[in-house]
Formats: structure tokens, sequence, C-alpha cells
């Protein structure tokens, strides 16, 4: 038995301990009631009565022996822990510290308030939550318009008409009833339409419309404002083109189209090949919209323009479905700088 508790003692000694699991295979391995040294207790019981004493002393020498080592071990591997210098492969990669970046919509709503601060418009902001007046009414929309209908827009309520609002327009009536002219603002916000999600639409997206109503003002500004927004967005060699269209808010109204930036004008299937993509529409100020804004039409005009900022950042980074600003997918996001 003393053989047996020599060879005990020197795998005892010769044990390396370098990690919590190693810790806890010395305690399993020799500690523990089905330890080694716990065995030799078992085995004293059977031993002669004139060996036991002398045996005895030694099984306890080896017993405070290998509690010692274990108290030992333990320390030194708490030790290396609180100072975090568990012991770790220093082989592997650094792992890099990325920062993130701001969302593409973003980054391009920053461009247009700084193109349209640049001009002199002002930033102004309202209630996503809207009332039929603002929303409609104010607006000129006709009682039978098809944008009140529940296929169009999310109400919340009806009789009093609340919904969430379809575009930022509301601010403008806002504005003309609580700031006498001259007014040059533009609205970025979120608007809401009850529309199938698609690569082309989703029931919700953010809009940036402005407002500037002065003595005086024409068409011809309106013009100008937009040639110089889509040059200094889009790039020196973007054309620009105005169509006739129609608006209940504007009169006479234009839809806005700019040169293709994929084919160049020479036709590909996101302009449908005709070398032209719209971006927004406008139009002067129609006299019952400055009426019920508290404007006197016969001394006031003014224009009005509205954009989607998802349409304007598709066409700036050639992105060919409305869906990915939603998904939260990093592999996209992480594509953009965060520069405007």
């Amino acid at each position: 038995m003393e053989e047996k508790v020599k060879a005990l003692q020197h795998e005892v000694e010769s044990f390396l301990v370098k990690s919590k699991e190693d810790l806890e295979n010395f305690r399993l391995k020799f500690i523990s009631k089905k330890g080694s040294v716990s065995a030799l207790f078992d085995d004293l019981k059977s031993a002669l009565p004139e060996e036991k004493r002398k045996l005895g002393k030694v099984v306890n020498d080896l017993k405070q022996l290998t509690e010692s080592k274990f108290k030992t071990f333990q320390e030194s591997i708490e030790n290396l822990a609180s100072s975090d210098q568990e012991i770790m492969d220093l082989s592997l990669p650094v792992i890099p510290n990325k920062t993130g970046n701001l969302h593409p919509l973003n980054l391009t709503r920053y461009r247009i308030i700084e193109i349209f601060e640049r001009l002199g418009f002002n930033v102004s902001d309202g209630p996503e939550i809207e009332d039929d007046w603002h929303n409609f009414t104010a607006l000129n929309f006709p009682e039978n318009h098809p944008a009140r209908e529940m296929q169009d827009t999310f109400f919340i309520e009806k009789n009093p008409d609340v919904l969430l609002r379809t575009h930022t327009s509301n601010v403008q009536v806002r504005l003309m009833k609580n700031q006498k002219p001259p007014i040059r603002s533009i609205m970025p916000g979120r608007v809401y339409r009850n529309e199938a999600i698609s690569a082309r639409a989703h029931c919700f997206f953010h809009q940036v419309e402005g407002l500037y109503i002065d003595k005086n003002v024409g068409f011809s500004d309106l013009k100008q404002t937009l040639y110089h927004f889509a040059k200094e967005m889009f790039g020196k060699e973007t054309k620009i083109r105005l169509r006739p269209s129609y608006f209940p808010f504007t009169e006479p109204s234009a839809e806005i189209d700019i040169s293709c930036l994929i084919c160049h004008g020479e036709g590909c299937n996101v302009c449908k090949y005709s070398g032209w993509v719209e971006i927004a529409g406008s139009g002067m100020v129609h006299p019952n919209v400055l009426r019920n804004g508290g404007i006197d039409p016969e001394e006031f005009t003014g224009f009005a323009f509205g954009m989607g900022i998802e349409r304007i950042t598709m066409l700036r980074y050639s992105i060919n479905d409305l869906r990915l600003f939603s998904e939260n997918d990093v592999r996209f996001l992480r594509q953009f700088k965060s520069v405007v």
C-alpha cells in the first residue's frame, strides 16, 4: 500500500492545472468522494491493526498535500481571471472594432435638407396622426376623392375622421395657419398608404415636401429650384423635364422627371426604355389651398413640390428593391458610408 501511496503522490505533484477545466478534473480525480485519495482511506480499513497507524499518517499527509495543491491551483486560476489574463490562443487574428453607419434613407434625407437649406428653406415637422381637415379638405381634396376611401388611407376612426397621414402636406396647412408669408420650408417625414408591399411600393415610406409662398412667386421659380436640386443631388450632367399633370392642391401641376442615371438616357428597364425617371410632383399652390390657410391668393402666390426619399435613394445608389430599406439586413446596410 505504501507503493500505491507514493505513486499517487507523484501523480498529484506532477499534475498541471492551466484552466478551470483542469482544476475541476484535479478535484474529481483526487479530492472528491470517489477520488483516488478517498479510495485509500477505504483500503486502510482492511489493513492490519499494527499497520494502520503508520499507513494512516502517510495517507493523511497525502490528503493534506492534495488539498493544499488544489487551493493553490484555485487561487492561481482566480487571479488570472480577475486580471483578464486567462490563457488564450495569441495566434488568433484581432477582432476588428467596426463602427456603425447611418441608414441610406437618412443619408439621402440629410443631403436633401442640406441642398434646400442653402436655398433659404427651413425644416418643419408635423404629426403623423392627422385629422381629415389638415390631410385632405384644406388641400382641396373633394369629398369623393379616391384617396379618402379605406383602400388608400389608414383610418384610425371615423366621424370625426382621424387617420395616418398620407403625405407631409399636412404640415404645409399648419404653416400657413401659423405663419405669415413669406414662407419657405421643406417638410421631411414618414407617411402611410394602404398599398401592397412590393419592390416598388410599401405601406409606409418617407417623403419630403416643399412650400414657398411670397409675392410674385411664379412657375419659373419652381422650375429653377427643382433644376438646382436635381443638379446638386444627382450631378451636373443630369437633365430635368416637367410634364403636365393634375393634383388637387396645385394648379397648374407638373410631374418632375430626370434623365435616367442607369442608362444615361439611352433606355433601360429601370426607366422603362424612355430615358427618364419620375422623382416628384409639383405645381403652383391652388388658390383654394391658400384661402384655407388664411392667405389671400390675390396678394400672394406660391409653389409646392413633393418627392419620396426612397425613390431618390434608389436612384442615388442604384437600388432596385424598396423592401431592402426596412429589412434590417446588415449586409445591405453596411455598404453605405456615413457621409452626406
